[in-house]
């Protein structure tokens, strides 16, 4: 059996509820069509796919890379938003994710949206790949607003919170910006010595599929197709390309391609699917389960009712 040439490391299902279309099994059934050895899947700011996804994986012989494409808010930049994309190495980068995202909608909303902190990835990044989210990504932008001096301080600090696991992330999907951003991005990378990344972005399994996107994309923002004020983020050609196409893409740069196969086989997450795991609540000597909850049920609202009626 031939080497792949190609894994799709950024991909979107329905489960991204606000600009996803591909079902789980219509999108393993093509990844297995092509010849795909293993596919990511990275949902927006959620995994509700995960299991679904790895089981559906692993009966067609494909492996799956579990992640997320998450919104960063940049304290340090206004309170500016850009893109990073996490994906799980093993068991303890799955559990680090699962934090990251819990507390992205706990503490991180932001005009209706979950989103990071980078200060938060202090101690938390163990485990996970970092791909740069490319030109929406915070080196991105200010690669291609022509600041590239912050655009090298930002890496570098990027570097140091995923050592020998971030990558600069290259886009092709006919998109504004995309060259100008690509060839700044590799000349940084090669200044930096960090490595480069070929993604597609995937939002739909074929070209055709695009417009039923932009209706998804309409509802959720509240827009019609025929609005001339809406914005428009995406292109026909963020479709689940196939190896060879994507190898065609990134003729010129091999390396971006080299290096999602590279990605994908240090990804190695392991599930027990199929067994509860319940928490242990120790129970005081004297007492029974059953009244030791309602112990506790009877504590719980005597402090509830001291909030309501005694707040000092």
């Amino acid at each position: 059996m031939p080497s792949p040439s190609f894994i799709h490391l950024r991909v979107h299902s329905e489960y991204s509820l606000v600009n996803g279309i591909v079902r789980i099994k219509p999108l393993v059934k093509a990844a297995r069509a092509a010849g795909m050895p293993a596919l990511a899947l990275t949902d927006q700011c959620n995994m509700f796919a995960m299991v679904k996804f790895y089981k559906a994986a692993l009966a067609a012989g494909i492996k799956p890379i579990m992640g997320a494409d998450l919104w960063l808010f940049e304290d340090e930049n206004h309170g500016q938003l850009s893109r990073l994309v996490l994906l799980c190495q093993n068991r303890a980068g799955y559990l680090n994710l699962s934090r990251l995202i819990t507390r992205a909608y706990r503490e991180g909303q932001h005009r209706g949206m979950a989103t990071l902190r980078r200060v938060w990835l202090e101690g938390g990044s163990d485990g996970l790949i970092a791909l740069s989210g490319g030109r929406q990504g915070d080196v991105g932008q200010q690669l291609v607003n022509g600041r590239p001096e912050q655009a090298a301080r930002l890496l570098a600090d990027w570097q140091r919170l995923f050592p020998d696991r971030y990558y600069l992330e290259l886009q092709r999907t006919g998109r504004e910006n995309e060259e100008l951003y690509i060839q700044q991005a590799v000349t940084l990378a090669g200044q930096a010595g960090v490595p480069v990344v070929a993604t597609n972005d995937v939002h739909f399994l074929k070209p055709d599929d695009f417009e039923a996107h932009e209706v998804r994309v309409c509802i959720h923002d509240g827009r019609t197709l025929d609005d001339k004020r809406r914005a428009k983020h995406y292109s026909n050609q963020q479709y689940l390309r196939s190896p060879e196409e994507m190898a065609a893409l990134f003729s010129d740069l091999p390396e971006a391609l080299e290096n999602t196969v590279e990605i994908a086989k240090r990804c190695n997450l392991p599930l027990t699917l199929g067994k509860y795991v319940l928490p242990d609540f120790p129970i005081p000597a004297g007492m029974t389960e059953d009244e030791y909850f309602r112990h506790r049920a009877a504590e719980g609202l005597k402090d509830r009712l001291r909030v309501l009626f005694d707040p000092a």
